[in-house]
């Protein structure tokens, strides 16, 4: 598990920690089973605090990443290839759809828009 927290995003802290831990799963990074270290552990080691990293559990627990055992902690869920590639593309579809209507208001052609995805990509 490796999380990278940025205090100058936009983004939440928790939510960088649910993007980064959603995205290690869905790569197969973190296969199913995997136990992930205790959260008081993970808020000491970003220097985050526990309610933080309580937060980001929940929300992975909700999107069916992990799922805790009471007394033994949180693990990965196991899910078969076709299951995280459902994932994997709803999550690529919901943050593009969010982008595509800025791209569309700079008048960006989808030839345009899939080249300067290539320059940056590459």
């Amino acid at each position: 598990m490796d999380v990278v927290i940025s205090p100058s995003s936009d983004k939440p802290i928790y939510a960088q920690i649910v993007e980064q831990l959603s995205a290690q799963i869905l790569s197969g990074e973190l296969p199913g089973g995997t136990a992930l270290p205790p959260i008081r552990s993970v808020a000491r080691q970003l220097e985050v605090s526990v309610i933080t990293v309580k937060k980001a559990w929940e929300e992975l627990e909700r999107g069916g990443f992990i799922y805790a055992i009471v007394g033994k902690g949180s693990f990965v869920a196991d899910h078969s290839i076709g299951v995280l590639e459902n994932k994997r593309e709803a999550q690529v579809i919901e943050r593009l759809a969010k982008d595509l209507s800025f791209y569309r208001q700079l008048g960006l052609t989808v030839d345009e828009l899939v080249e300067l995805v290539r320059k940056v990509y590459s």
